[in-house]
């Protein structure tokens, strides 16, 4: 399973208004492994950026000027994302603004949607927190994502703490197989199954009479302490 999670700055945020995408950042996961590879490219937006995008992402109109434009990069960007499936932060806005992008290089390009499935952990993070906080911020310090290092939105560096974010979220076992049938289809083989013969049986180590003694005291403190509800002391009666 191929995903890329991808972020993106922006001069503003109307893309409908002519903003557009300044820098993509994109961070390769196979089989939920971070691969090292990536995608990172700042882009001449051909306008000015807003103050207020600059204030978020420290990113500035005399930083891009020898930067290439969307239409020389699209085809590789393209060709590093086509057919995963991209890991969004608020997926709405950063597909747009791609959309966009492809849309004024004309309608042969397709959107970005069409080559690529989207997941939007913005979405997934607030079925999982109903009503609290759910920006990035507020998800490294909920799942314990070191992101001291983060003064500035940038792209490539907020798609390498989702990435971690998402992982951090979507982790545990996915599935289970005991001898049956499970979500990646098929019994288990039969030589996938080991079994030890010969084994020792295994040593049985007795309380002694002192450990006994204290495990009683012990029992009895907390009866007391409890009021006469400590569990064990029922059972023993």
């Amino acid at each position: 399973m191929r995903q890329i999670v991808l972020d993106t700055e922006t001069t503003g945020l109307e893309a409908s208004n002519g903003d557009r995408v300044i820098e993509i950042g994109c961070v390769e996961l196979v089989n939920r492994r971070l691969t090292g590879n990536t995608y990172h490219q700042y882009l001449q937006p051909d306008r000015e950026i807003d103050p207020g995008a600059i204030e978020v992402h420290g990113i500035t109109n005399e930083m891009l000027a020898d930067k290439p434009r969307f239409a020389d990069v699209a085809r590789d960007f393209l060709d590093f994302v086509t057919g995963a499936e991209l890991i969004i932060h608020n997926a709405p806005f950063d597909v747009g603004f791609i959309n966009h992008e492809l849309k004024r290089l004309g309608s042969e390009w397709g959107r970005i949607d069409g080559c690529c499935s989207v997941l939007d952990t913005l979405a997934m993070a607030r079925q999982f927190h109903p009503g609290q906080k759910n920006n990035l911020d507020a998800l490294c310090k909920r799942y314990g994502i070191d992101n001291t290092h983060r003064e500035l939105h940038g792209a490539l560096l907020d798609a390498e703490i989702l990435a971690d974010v998402y992982l951090a979220m979507t982790g545990g076992q996915t599935t289970l197989s005991l001898g049956g049938s499970g979500q990646g289809g098929g019994a288990a083989a039969p030589e996938a199954i080991r079994r030890i013969s010969g084994r020792p049986a295994l040593r049985v180590v007795r309380a002694s009479a002192d450990e006994l003694a204290a495990h009683e005291e012990r029992l009895q403190a907390i009866d007391k302490a409890s009021g006469g509800n400590c569990l064990w002391q029922k059972l023993d009666g």
